[in-house]
């Protein structure tokens, strides 16, 4: 049995669509979460296999990259926002709350703040899904992911930067948020083939049934059907060349940043 994570978030849907609108074939099993409870099932070894919060690649010496499917945009991805009372570079000392549901996104922001704009926020932690909002709290920012995110109306006085936009902006390369990610070792290399065809064949689904798809699972994520469609759109599921630039850059920044390892490659399974 392969034990496979699922992001209970919309952008995930769509490489799992055929798993989740009908049923896993047999021998596979899906785990449903928010990325860092899928980060922290990766790394215990409660999961073979997941989407994992691309940073998790660089903290991980032993996990190797699924090939072919990856959650990434090149500009707005609406759904990693960070809505802010302020300009960017005016959060140097200021109070910024990221969200716990995150890994990825919470580097991201810091390379974008540290690095190109030179500020250097205290940062504190808050449950997206349960907490009253930061900002009212007295926090100069707040940092919102996922679904979340795509359907809120920042209140009057406050803006919204987008991460994957800015990212873009600043370095020209598409930003990639997460990769399928696998801690098992090549003992298992035929399974973990397996499901590279079964996930290239639920993507294809994907592709062919989208509008319904987006009309029969918009109450899951709370979205409008055209809204769900057009953000479906809107992002990238490929991981390639292009995609696996932007991710070593980001790696290189994170390094510094020291939250993680060096990454000099890409391990992949087969078939690379």
């Amino acid at each position: 049995m392969l034990r496979l994570g699922h992001i209970q978030y919309s952008n995930c849907f769509p490489v799992h669509a055929e798993l989740v609108d009908g049923a896993p074939p047999e021998g596979l099993r899906l785990q449903t979460g928010v990325p860092s409870v899928l980060n922290e099932a990766l790394a215990r070894g409660e999961i073979d296999v997941a989407p994992c919060s691309s940073i998790e690649f660089a903290r991980h010496a032993q996990y190797r990259i699924v090939p072919g499917p990856a959650i990434a945009s090149r500009g707005p991805v609406r759904s990693i926002l960070l809505e802010t009372t302020v300009p960017e570079e005016a959060l140097d000392g200021a109070v910024v709350a990221l969200p716990t549901a995150s890994a990825t996104s919470v580097v991201l922001l810091r390379a974008l703040l540290e690095h190109r704009s030179g500020a250097h926020p205290t940062y504190v932690w808050f449950d997206q899904a349960k907490e009253a909002d930061p900002i009212d709290g007295g926090a100069a920012a707040a940092l919102r992911i996922g679904d979340v995110a795509l359907a809120r109306t920042p209140p009057p006085g406050r803006r919204q930067v987008d991460l994957g936009d800015a990212w873009t902006r600043w370095t020209g390369l598409p930003f990639v948020y997460a990769v399928w990610q696998t801690c098992l070792g090549p003992n298992r290399d035929q399974e973990l083939v397996r499901l590279h065809e079964t996930l290239r064949q639920s993507r294809s689904y994907f592709q062919r049934q989208a509008r319904r798809l987006a009309r029969e699972h918009a109450p899951r994520f709370g979205l409008p059907p055209g809204l769900l469609l057009e953000y479906w759109s809107s992002l990238r599921y490929e991981l390639g060349a292009a995609e696996r630039e932007g991710l070593l850059r980001f790696y290189a920044l994170a390094e510094e940043l020291g939250e993680a390892n060096a990454v000099t490659h890409l391990r992949f399974t087969p078939p690379g």
